[in-house]
């Protein structure tokens, strides 16, 4: 919208660290079509891996919770949900899986499929699917107590036709030859952001339209790599960059470096993620067992072993016990009760790879 006006991205001078992100993430692109061909025996527990990390983490950014023991179950389709949380987390799935999955030849993004994903989302209650009605000038990152960020945006009788207009300006763009796609994508995601159309849920569709847009144009690492647990695990970077780059968003005066840095170096992020999952692949076992310390990541404390296995979907069980025996014979996790561990050493292994990584999305 606001952003694409005025020939804004055609002229708009990038910071050398933007560029770098974007030539970065370009060439991790091809690599990853590669390495997809080498670890085809394991892409399957990537993907479920990646649709159950990001619906569990979009879903607690805004809040919405499923009890212990009932996540896994609820997406396979084994249990029908009992509850709003519930319906709203298999919703989000299934929303999920449409924005990643292959679309036809000529598919666009159009205000009415983004109104049919956010109705998937909140499971058809009053009101989803329709735009806001309200004037709104506050993104919510995070839980009620968590402050929000204030960004002038448009009233709720703007909101149709502003966001007619963010996707015609997103699809125009895309056939200037002097515009990287990359670029457009993200400030197609910046503007959604700042105009927060819906009523609630706009950071799950804000999850959703990245998806979108990234996967359109041939950026699919997040077929593999939960997108939502790095905008997770980056909420402070991500509320920053969205609360510098939106000041003056109205009047068309702001500057997108911030959120350009931001979300180009999650991406990044993601691919790097992936490469890192590639190469472990080379040992099977070396591979599971990177796939079990990735599902040890998500615990902020104390696990329990059947939290660990709702975590590491299409994991046997015994490859998940092997891992922690060995684990916890090198100091890295500690039993602290009948099938309960704790993380005892902090700068051990299972924090390495977001050791490594963090540098891509918090050095700016």
């Amino acid at each position: 919208m606001i952003s694409f006006r005025a020939r804004r991205l055609q002229e708009l001078r990038l910071s050398a660290r933007t560029v770098r992100l974007m030539m970065d993430i370009t060439e991790l692109k091809g690599h990853q079509q590669l390495q997809a061909r080498l670890a085809k025996q394991f892409l399957r527990a990537f993907r479920l891996a990646a649709l159950v990390r990001g619906v569990e983490s979009a879903n607690r950014i805004e809040g919405v919770a499923v009890q212990s023991g009932r996540l896994l179950p609820l997406l396979l389709y084994r249990v029908k949900p009992n509850n709003q949380s519930e319906i709203e987390t298999l919703g989000f799935c299934r929303a999920l899986n449409e924005s990643i999955s292959a679309k036809t030849s000529g598919f666009e993004i159009t205000p009415r499929y983004l109104q049919m994903l956010h109705d998937t989302i909140l499971g058809g209650i009053p009101g989803a699917g329709e735009w806001r009605a309200e004037k709104s000038d506050e993104i919510q990152f995070g839980d009620d107590d968590t402050p929000g960020i204030m960004v002038e945006s448009v009233s709720g009788a703007e909101v149709p036709g502003s966001v007619e207009e963010l996707l015609r300006s997103y699809r125009d763009v895309q056939a200037e030859p002097d515009v990287h796609p990359l670029l457009a994508t993200a400030v197609l995601v910046f503007d959604f952001l700042c105009l927060h159309p819906f009523y609630r849920g706009n950071l799950r569709m804000m999850h959703l339209v990245a998806l979108l847009g990234l996967w359109l144009n041939g950026f699919t690492v997040g077929q593999y790599v939960s997108l939502g647990r790095w905008f997770e695990r980056t909420r402070t970077a991500c509320s920053s960059a969205v609360r510098l780059s939106s000041e003056g968003w109205r009047q068309g005066r702001h500057d997108l470096d911030p959120w350009l840095e931001y979300f180009f170096g999650v991406l990044r992020a993601a691919y790097l993620e992936f490469e890192m999952c590639v190469q472990r692949t080379k040992s099977h076992r070396l591979a599971l067992t990177g796939l079990v310390e990735t599902g040890i990541e998500v615990f902020p404390g104390a696990f329990r072993v059947r939290q660990l296995q709702e975590s590491c979907p299409g994991i046997l069980p015994l490859v998940i016990s092997r891992t922690l025996r060995e684990l916890k014979a090198r100091g890295v996790i500690r039993r602290i009760g009948p099938g309960s561990y704790i993380v005892q050493n902090s700068q051990g292994l299972l924090q390495s790879k977001l050791l490594t990584l963090q540098p891509y999305i918090t050095g700016y």
